[in-house]
């Protein structure tokens, strides 16, 4: 299992934030009692779906103990909790649930488009589910992360977790927009899809390298870890790379983030 640091994570809380909002904005229920959270996280996103739904249970799932430890701070008996659990063995009963949301999750999960519909026919009528991925595959940073761990210094290392998807890989399962606007819609739900690129100005040293240390880069570091020289050098080089990719300029450096939002209601 991947390791995660919520301390890092929430570095560029602000950024990370927005597209949670933004995916939750376009959510219509009405009363809902009942609402997931797969991939919570430390829990302080999860904690606003009970302050906007004051009248539902919020529950919130996440494999990294890390994260589920910070979150369980947040637990309110009977109206927010937290457990630790992966997405791919969560089995909803069918129309148990009001509204699933899963932000920033799925591309941790290969397997995540096969889920969907036992997903769907947990949604009780009105329902609706929601869901939001990077779509960075194509992205000069991943390019560059794909190119240093396959060089020449890292590849015995480094190959396996550049080509694999999964927690402990970097590759991305996320498919078009357009694929889970087909898939939701063929399940009978009426579907809002998009894709949005956010231009993250971030300020400090090098924070491309540290915005992805938090995710993206997770798995290159977790294949390193015990070994702290080469995570430095590793990241040294990354991080050179990522200086001529996304050049620092006088008010921070820009960080184009592509992230496919679909939010989908049962009638």
């Amino acid at each position: 299992m991947a390791s995660w640091d919520p301390d890092q994570y929430q570095r560029y809380a602000s950024e990370r934030t927005r597209p949670f909002h933004d995916l939750v904005d376009q959510v219509v229920v009405v009363g809902p009692h009942d609402v997931i959270d797969l991939g919570c996280g430390p829990g302080t996103l999860t904690a606003t779906l009970g302050q906007r739904w004051q009248q539902a249970y919020v529950h919130g799932i996440d494999s990294s103990p890390e994260m589920i430890r910070e979150a369980q701070r947040l637990a309110q008996p009977g109206q927010l909790g937290f457990s630790l659990g992966t997405i791919e063995e969560w089995r909803p009963e069918p129309e148990s649930l009001d509204v699933i949301v899963s932000n920033a999750a799925l591309q941790w999960v290969p397997a995540h488009v096969a889920l969907l519909p036992t997903w769907v026919a947990a949604l009780r009528p009105g329902g609706a589910l929601a869901i939001q991925m990077p779509a960075t595959s194509a992205s000069p940073a991943a390019s560059i992360f794909r190119s240093v761990a396959t060089g020449p210094r890292w590849a015995d290392r480094l190959t396996a977790v550049s080509e694999g998807t999964g927690p402990r890989s970097a590759g991305s399962p996320v498919r078009p927009a357009a694929e889970y606007a087909d898939l939701l819609a063929g399940l009978g739900l009426r579907v809002n899809a998009w894709e949005t690129t956010y231009l993250h100005v971030l300020p400090g040293e090098d924070p491309v390298l540290e915005w992805f240390a938090g995710t993206g880069l997770r798995p290159y570091l977790d294949a390193l870890a015990g070994d702290p020289g080469a995570v430095a050098a590793f990241r040294n080089e990354v991080a050179a790379r990522l200086r001529e990719a996304y050049p620092r300029r006088p008010y921070g450096t820009v960080l184009p983030f592509q992230r496919i939002f679909a939010v989908a209601a049962r009638d």
